[in-house]
């Protein structure tokens, strides 16, 4: 077992509940501990701790490159513009995973993702760059995440499904075995997807049906 002293350094980027509820999600393992948050809208939170650790203005926050490492905890897919001010202050990125989340050993995770408590990820799935599988998940074998996609608590993604990047599947959703959900599309809280999804629209109901078109 890794000491808490020999835990290597990680900075959050993001300043709000989520980023808290992240910063526990670290605390439960052994490999990292949390040492700031990063912020990057408003300025003010930059004025006080959160969770008793300091707040850093994303223009400062190359000074923790040489001894953090960092990942994103801004639940939109829109993080990608933050993260790459992030990456552009030299800052690197690593995956974190509570301990009791369940990743089979032939699934693979991208840089920079977050695997929530009690999430399982099945055989071969592949978990692209920055995505966030929140708690209690379900992500099946052969499934492929995109990157800087949101999967919310409780979602079911089947067996060799596609979500594409930027995507966001909300709380509960259901996604079935060998459908394609196209980039940008946003899979409505408890909506049951059941045939392929184009990109960029709203998917709200059971069955999911196509709303309208999202930016």
């Amino acid at each position: 077992m890794t000491a808490a002293g020999d835990r290597r350094q990680l900075a959050v980027l993001g300043a709000g509940p989520f980023a808290e509820e992240v910063a526990d999600l670290v605390s439960a393992g052994q490999d990292y501990r949390t040492v700031a948050f990063i912020e990057g809208i408003d300025r003010d939170k930059c004025r006080h701790p959160l969770a008793g650790l300091p707040v850093v203005w994303i223009d400062d926050a190359g000074r923790l490159a040489e001894t953090c490492l960092a990942v994103c905890a801004v639940g939109t897919p829109k993080r990608e513009a933050f993260i790459d001010q992030a990456l552009r202050h030299g800052l690197q990125f690593t995956s974190v995973v509570h301990p009791s989340a369940c990743i089979l050993s032939t699934a693979t995770l991208g840089e920079g993702t977050i695997v929530s408590a009690a999430a399982v990820i099945a055989a071969r799935a592949q978990i692209g760059r920055h995505v966030i599988v929140n708690r209690g998940c379900l992500i099946g074998h052969h499934t492929a995440i995109g990157d800087f996609t949101t999967i919310s608590p409780g979602a079911n993604i089947a067996g060799g499904a596609r979500i594409g990047e930027r995507c966001y599947v909300g709380m509960g959703a259901i996604v079935l075995d060998e459908v394609t959900v196209g980039s940008g599309a946003v899979i409505g809280a408890g909506a049951v997807v059941t045939r392929d999804v184009p990109e960029q629209v709203l998917v709200l109901g059971v069955p999911g049906r196509v709303m309208k078109k999202v930016s």
